[in-house]
């Protein structure tokens, strides 16, 4: 797996999971130091996936479209790319 294969699978598991903790939070208990810890990182993660797609020269502008949306722009940045980033 190439670096660019690794930090784009890790931001978007980052960017998922948090976002998962956050929505559970506010179903439940709605508690402010979960929101103050992972917010920022939720945030922090989306933000590395959107400049990332952005900055890369090879996404296309539907690519940097897709990386927009939160919590599986990611993934579908990862999908769209793959033929560009190599796994091996």
């Amino acid at each position: 797996m190439t670096v660019a294969a690794r930090f784009f699978r890790v931001a978007a598991f980052v960017e998922l999971v948090t976002l998962i903790v956050l929505l559970g939070n506010l179903a439940t208990l709605h508690a402010k130091p979960v929101t103050s810890l992972i917010g920022p990182t939720h945030g922090c993660a989306y933000l590395v996936i959107v400049l990332a797609t952005w900055r890369n020269d090879r996404a296309v502008l539907a690519v940097k479209l897709a990386a927009l949306l939160p919590g599986i722009g990611g993934f579908l940045v990862l999908r769209l790319l793959r033929p560009l980033i190599s796994d091996a």
